[in-house]
């Protein structure tokens, strides 16, 4: 399994071609959509309402790429309404699933929260997965570095890590193995396509880390 939660084979069950690049790839890096009753087109992020699937790949460039060139109206073969406000409401509920899927874990007792915590769990490499506010301390964060052969994430802010662990704010954080974790850095990395860029490559922080072991 490669660093960022891509595996290198793509052993991640079925798959599906996105309509803005023609790619076949794993579903877990696609948003699916569908078409209302009333001709709505609709996230499908749970991938469970009825109707045949629209897929995209999850990162902003491919959707805005769909959006554009009318891709979802001659998927579906009709016109569609799209709301103007699809790309932001998009975001908004990618990032609450990956806050809800955090604190569920939280609550499993697999996730902590805090400095010293997380680099107790680093130090016993129990940890699976890293991750910190990407408007936290860059000072502070490059103390700490992605577990070996884990992932990284660092693109929720610190107010939504706070939300996942019931306080104001948190910086640092980390998962251990087990429980939602995996399903954690799949949703984590759908969300990361509209904010970095890229559902697939290494953060840059992720990066900063092993090049620190490196030394």
């Amino acid at each position: 399994m490669a660093r960022g939660g891509k595996d290198k084979n793509r052993e991640t069950g079925p798959e599906r071609k996105c309509i803005a690049t023609g790619e076949v790839r794993p579903k877990a890096e696609l948003i699916r959509f569908v078409v209302s009753p009333d001709a709505q087109l609709v996230p499908d992020l749970a991938e469970k309402l009825p109707g045949r699937g629209i897929w995209v790949t999850a990162t902003r460039s491919a959707l805005e790429t769909a959006l554009k060139k009318n891709m979802f109206h001659r998927a579906a073969k009709t016109q569609l309404r799209v709301s103007e406000t699809l790309l932001s409401d998009l975001e908004q509920q990618l990032a609450r699933r990956v806050v809800d899927l955090i604190s569920l874990s939280r609550k499993s007792g697999v996730a902590v929260s805090g400095y010293e915590k997380v680099k107790d769990m680093l130090s016993k490499e129990v940890a699976e997965v890293l991750l910190q506010a990407t408007d936290g301390s860059s000072r502070g964060k490059s103390k700490l570095s992605t577990p070996h052969f884990g992932h990284y994430i660092g693109w929720l802010t610190a107010d939504e890590l706070g939300m996942a662990f019931g306080r104001q704010t948190v910086i640092h954080a980390a998962l251990g193995a087990g429980g939602l974790t995996q399903r954690v850095v799949e949703e984590a990395q759908r969300l990361k396509g509209f904010r970095i860029g890229t559902s697939d490559a290494k953060t840059v922080a992720g990066a900063a880390g092993k090049e620190k072991r490196a030394k």
